[in-house]
């Protein structure tokens, strides 16, 4: 039986070459997506690869579309053997600036929609005995940084979910695994929400001279392709590892961390974010 992949997010960027990377590599695809009509790229490639990928209507932040989609996996195919949570945005703006609804969106969007997803597909994989769990995550999971602070806390809450999902799913054979990408090759940052005032005008300085060097360093940021060809390594590997970085600069970074104290890494960032 041909083994079945659940890509959320996957109209653009990493979901979009991650459905092509699993397609290639054998999984029948369902390619999910709020808007079906941005589809099209997706199904042309497929059609001239003669690749297996059915375009999904799945919009993660309605929890009935949720369900439907996934029922309708399950009614079509009786199994999901990958599952990978790509779906989400970024919000930017500091603490202050950011509203709690705003917050509350984006834990909505980032988090508790793959918290859901994973009630859903979980009694499915457990009935398999078999299942892997792929959550993008960010290397800002692991470090907080200025600018960002809802979406860099959604990927920290994401990551500590993942780790209790190695726990929780692992008895029924489940894998779970984290993928820390650093600056990526896409239309990401120009979706970016962004406060449309600031509370303190070097609040305001601090997050245009933050969004300014990170739309720089998209230009010579890594490929979507290169995210994918992690994913579909990791679902590969004998054990799974919990997390995996991909990108030099998402490397780069986590070394940095690793090997320094917090203070020491504190002001290591803020030489590179605020240079004098």
């Amino acid at each position: 039986m041909q083994k079945v992949a659940l890509v959320t997010g996957s109209s653009s960027g990493i979901g979009l070459e991650t459905s092509l990377a699993l397609a290639r590599d054998g999984f029948y695809t369902y390619a999910s997506m709020r808007d079906t009509s941005k589809g099209q790229e997706l199904l042309d490639v497929a059609k001239n690869e003669g690749l297996s990928i059915q375009i999904l209507c799945l919009d993660v932040d309605d929890e009935a579309s949720i369900v439907s989609a996934i029922r309708e996996i399950e009614a079509k195919s009786q199994r999901i053997d990958v599952l990978v949570n790509n779906a989400g945005y970024g919000q930017f703006g500091c603490v202050e600036d950011v509203s709690i609804n705003e917050f509350k969106r984006q834990f909505g969007t980032n988090f508790f929609s793959i918290v859901r997803i994973i009630q859903e597909v979980a009694p499915i994989m457990r009935r398999q005995d078999s299942g892997i769990i792929v959550n993008i995550s960010s290397v800002v999971g692991r470090m907080g940084l200025p600018g960002s602070p809802a979406y860099i806390s959604a990927k920290f809450a994401l990551e500590g979910l993942s780790e209790c999902l190695r726990y929780e799913l692992g008895q029924f054979g489940i894998k779970t695994t984290l993928i820390e990408p650093g600056v990526i090759k896409t239309n990401f940052f120009k979706s970016m929400q962004i406060p449309e005032s600031n509370k303190d005008p070097k609040y305001k300085e601090m997050t245009e001279n933050i969004l300014s060097a990170l739309k720089m360093m998209v230009d010579m940021g890594t490929p979507p392709s290169n995210v994918a060809k992690v994913i579909v390594d990791a679902i590969h590997d004998e054990e799974i590892l919990p997390r995996y970085s991909a990108g030099k600069d998402a490397a780069m970074f986590l070394d940095a961390k690793s090997t320094r104290t917090d203070i020491e890494f504190e002001k290591f960032m803020s030489r590179e974010l605020f240079p004098s």
